[in-house]
């Protein structure tokens, strides 16, 4: 007898799509076990700066910003005599992984060529 009025609880409440507590779906229509959507953000972004020495030739500068970086050479000439004239000038704003790995571009490129050119990196 409780057998067959078991069955027949669980048959109503598969037809009724119960939304109750106990049920098999415990998120389907109740307020208090809801999930929030998850709300991400977007990755911070770091910017990549080189510095000024008194050794490296400004060309290798512009090259290194053609060619790590993709500027133009007339956009790569401006960044060049910001960092001449400035100390310091941003070559470009990445997430932090990219910005990490054309730092280490930079870098291997002037050891291989002798030069002490710096390059680093900030979060914006």
């Amino acid at each position: 007898m409780f057998y067959s009025f078991f069955l027949r609880t669980m048959a109503n409440m598969h037809q009724s799509g119960s939304d109750q507590s106990g049920s098999d779906n415990p998120g389907k229509g109740s307020t208090a076990l809801q999930e929030k959507p998850a709300k991400t953000k977007p990755p911070s972004m770091w910017q990549v700066l080189m510095y000024n020495d008194d050794y490296t030739p400004m060309e290798f500068v512009v090259d290194i910003l053609t060619r790590v970086f993709g500027h133009s050479h007339e956009r790569a000439t401006q960044i060049m005599l910001k960092v001449h004239t400035e100390g310091r000038g941003v070559c470009g704003i990445f997430p932090r992984d990219v910005a990490a790995m054309k730092v280490e571009q930079v870098m291997d490129h002037a050891r291989k060529f002798e030069h002490p050119l710096r390059c680093g990196m900030e979060e914006v």
